[in-house]
């Protein structure tokens, strides 16, 4: 007999830009009935995956050699790199590992709903959700509940099991998702130059994703209130157009939980509150949220002790029960929460593309978005400035710029000032920035973006002589943005209080004869003989 062939290594795949474009999907009752099966297996296939890594991840941590390879000193990195890959690969705590494990789960009915590839991809996306509690990222993995779902599911090629198939002209130039034995028509308006520019690319896999509707009356909804959605990975770069045009300057920005400062070295400055159009959807989800407080306590009183405080519930207690009114709140506030989120999406694109359009080359400081949720977590999520930080990192890259994000402890940009060089520091209420050197008084978030603006890429510490030239100028502009402010104060509008205006939304009426607040709620309460006798104005 002869000697075996080596096999030929193959060479690593290179990696391309890939680009995303989402089309609704045209389903019909029976093929959405037969969607839900096939999520409800990948569901279960999911969890008892997740089940089995989990398992290796306690055997690996219980190992006692797990512990001696945490003793190592971490200026020795490949002694301890080294020490934990053998134990990955001793425990079976790996991804090629899982990939193996999925061929045993993968049996019976689950096996017909779930091709072998989708099998591996679940595979993957458990792995990663495991591998950040073995890295300390996270505390524990979350399951899939029956009534949570599993609401998305994707291939790794476009060539067999779910894939998309676009027609060629002469066929009618259509298109549609292949998932067994169901065709699924994709929506597709050729004339939207962004959809055309997308399918004119290859399509490197697809994925199927399940969203929840108003209603199931809603268009395009199933039995359930469900919509779907096919979103094509495709190779390539995504379409720019024409309206937004970039530009060349420098930009600095100084990111806030509310609030955002943008100064470029030549445009007008701005100092914005962020995503402000949110604040009345958030006062209606605020109102939604006390309703169903009121609905959840009218049916379940036994839960709640005589001061309204809720009782502490262990195993085997009487659960929750949700009239057809909390139902119906519920899923009011959970389609104010959807718009809610693609509205902030929008405001985010639009700030992206009005920053671009100065300048591809931003600065702005590396800061822990999700350390700001412990203090300031209602902002943050409302307005999401870390999602916004990655849509911007996403377009600045995709029109050749740079998004440089500099490391507070080495700038402190909001304690340094350019006029002596010395760096003091500063409590948060303090928003203006005065030095005995005569620089300012500025305003903080301003003054910051515009130490930001002027940064050297290739060394990020401030200096005196880089400012000095460039300071004049930019002062007017910054005492121009900061003015615009002060005249929406004075016009009524409520501003932050970072913003440093004092009193910011009170405004004195024209004259004492005019109905104020304070005299609407007295003739609301019946006591307007009350206000007659007052013999001073009110003070505001």
């Amino acid at each position: 007999m002869g000697a075996k062939q080596p096999r030929e290594s193959k060479p690593p795949k290179q990696k391309t830009p890939t680009f995303l474009l989402e089309l609704p999907l045209v389903v019909e009752p029976g093929q959405a009935r037969r969607l839900r099966g096939h999520l409800e297996a990948g569901r279960q296939l999911y969890n008892a995956i997740l089940s089995e890594g989990n398992q290796r991840l306690r055997q690996m941590r219980a190992d006692p050699a797990w512990q001696a390879a945490r003793a190592l000193p971490r200026t020795h990195k490949q002694e301890r790199a080294n020490a934990f890959s053998a134990l990955r690969k001793l425990h079976g705590f790996s991804e090629v590992a899982l990939h193996e494990a999925v061929k045993g789960l993968r049996v019976g009915w689950i096996a017909d709903h779930i091709e072998a590839v989708l099998a591996q991809t679940l595979a993957t996306r458990a792995y990663r959700a495991l591998n950040r509690v073995c890295l300390g990222q996270a505390r524990r993995v979350r399951f899939k509940s029956r009534g949570r779902g599993l609401s998305s599911i994707e291939n790794k090629r476009n060539e067999t099991g779910l894939r998309f198939v676009l027609q060629k002209p002469e066929a009618g130039h259509q298109g549609h998702l292949v998932w067994n034995q169901d065709h699924l028509p994709a929506l597709i308006d050729w004339k939207d130059p962004v959809v055309k520019h997308g399918l004119d690319h290859r399509i490197k896999y697809a994925r199927l994703i399940e969203r929840p509707a108003s209603s199931s009356q809603a268009q395009g909804a199933d039995a359930t209130g469900s919509r779907y959605f096919v979103q094509l990975l495709l190779e390539g770069h995504s379409y720019h157009k024409p309206k937004h045009t970039v530009g060349s300057e420098s930009v600095g920005l100084d990111v806030g939980p509310s609030t955002v400062a943008i100064v470029p070295r030549q445009a007008p400055a701005r100092l914005e509150i962020f995503a402000e159009q949110l604040a009345p959807q958030e006062k209606e989800l605020r109102r939604l949220q006390r309703q169903m407080d009121r609905q959840r306590r009218a049916a379940n009183p036994e839960h709640y002790d005589e001061q309204g405080r809720p009782k502490k519930r262990g195993k085997g207690s009487v659960p929750w029960k949700g009239s057809y009114g909390y139902e119906a709140t519920r899923r009011h506030k959970a389609s104010k929460e959807r718009k809610l989120a693609a509205n902030r999406k929008s405001l985010h694109g639009r700030m992206t593309h009005e920053i671009v359009e100065v300048g591809n080359t931003i600065f702005t400081e590396k800061l822990s978005y999700k350390g700001w949720q412990k203090h300031y977590g209602k902002s943050v999520g409302l307005r999401a400035p870390g999602m916004f930080i990655d849509h911007l990192r996403r377009t600045v890259a995709s029109t050749g710029g740079t998004l440089h994000e500099v490391p507070t402890r080495a700038t402190k940009l909001s304690q340094f000032c350019h006029g002596c060089g010395q760096t003091v520091k500063k409590p948060l209420s303090e928003r203006w920035h005065q030095c005995s050197c005569g620089v300012g008084p500025v305003q903080r978030d301003l003054y910051s973006a515009f130490l930001a603006a002027y940064l050297d890429p290739a060394d990020f510490t401030p200096s005196c002589a880089r400012y000095q030239p460039y300071w004049e100028g930019a002062e007017a502009r910054l005492r121009t943005a900061h003015e615009r402010l002060k005249e929406r104060a004075n016009e009524g509008q409520v501003l932050p209080r970072s913003f440093g205006i004092p009193r910011a939304g009170a405004r004195l009426s024209k004259s004492q004869s005019e109905p104020t607040q304070e005299l609407i709620l007295l003739l609301r309460r019946g006591r307007l003989e009350e206000w007659k006798e007052r013999s001073e104005p009110p003070v505001l």
